[in-house]
């Protein structure tokens, strides 16, 4: 199955860790780049953990 994502419509989605971690596993995305974000951080989104509200900056090709 070949599933695309498009890094424009991630912001505010929901995620569901498959491993969870830290009893981590529903996560929001909070943050995206834009036309502001230097060039070599335009492939990372800030994800926030629902309960603990603890944010991880990740590459966004590693949602898929």
């Amino acid at each position: 199955m070949n599933r695309h994502l498009n890094p424009k419509k991630l912001l505010l989605s929901k995620w569901t860790a498959v491993h969870p971690q830290d009893q981590e596993k529903h996560f929001l995305v909070v943050k995206i780049a834009d036309s502001s974000t230097p060039l070599a951080d335009r492939d990372f989104i800030l994800l926030e953990a629902v309960m603990t509200k603890r944010q991880y900056r990740l590459d966004w090709h590693n949602l898929l």
